[in-house]
């Protein structure tokens, strides 16, 4: 770490639970983040900014005049282009020292096994059902932490599972993946409601990744907009669950 490392990351070396050793994790670590939206956004500023060393960042869509007023990384002059090289240049710009990696194609079911195995953490921060089931099972099959968000109208929901994944894991809360879709297209969305949900996930992120441990590990957070409450419920994991319930856990037989 050099003079200007320690000036750009002096706020947050002050910290005793960050400090150089937490400071170094982060520097050090590989973050995939599934969707440059609206919680995506918030989530790689604030992971850019705190140093953390690799970013990829996956998202094959192309900024609309629809997402401005929720996705804040972006700019009008962007409309049109890829999220993933936008997004790319735009954290450049505001921490050049780290590095970052663009997935300009839809991460599936298949290719999503080889990526995940490559980085220490995953935040989904996707809109859609299959890619958020897909993302579990490649987080679950490789040993990785998962933080996922989620946001519609005035209400937006937290994640964080953690191996051995004593609690269960996305599939386990909800085990139905037919259920209808909905989505900011269908339903709508307030952009701080996503920008408190993108900012929490960057925090529990930055949190672990300095080794420090997550109260929301194996929780459920809901927030609710419109009364600026949370509500937080505990996590079971199902022994009949298709994608965690096969790996023991400490202790058991």
């Amino acid at each position: 770490m050099d003079d200007s490392d320690f000036l750009r990351y002096s706020r947050q070396l002050m910290l005793e639970e960050i400090n150089y050793q937490g400071q170094h994790q982060l520097q050090r670590a590989h973050v995939l983040i599934v969707g440059l939206g609206g919680l995506g956004s918030p989530a790689a500023l604030y992971l850019a900014a705190a140093g953390v060393g690799t970013l990829s960042l996956a998202d094959d869509d192309r900024l609309d005049l629809t997402n401005l007023s929720r996705q804040i990384l972006y700019r009008t002059a962007d409309i049109g282009q890829s999220k993933a090289k936008r997004a790319s240049a735009h954290l450049h710009q505001l921490n050049p020292q780290i590095t970052i990696r663009v997935i300009n194609n839809r991460l599936t079911e298949e290719n999503l096994a080889k990526v995940v195995k490559d980085v220490d953490l995953v935040l989904d921060c996707s809109d859609n059902l299959p890619t958020r089931y897909h993302i579990n099972s490649a987080c679950i099959s490789a040993q990785k932490t998962l933080i996922s968000g989620s946001a519609i109208g005035f209400n937006g929901q937290l994640l964080v599972i953690e191996p051995p994944y004593r609690y269960g894991c996305y599939a386990c809360l909800y085990p139905n993946q037919k259920i209808a879709p909905n989505n900011c297209r269908t339903a709508g969305v307030l952009g701080p409601v996503v920008g408190v949900i993108g900012t929490l996930q960057a925090l529990e992120a930055i949190k672990i990744l300095a080794g420090l441990p997550s109260a929301l590990s194996g929780k459920l957070g809901l927030f609710n907009g419109k009364k600026n409450s949370w509500r937080h419920l505990q996590l079971n994991r199902s022994t009949h669950c298709a994608v965690c319930g096969v790996i023991k856990q400490p202790g058991e037989k």
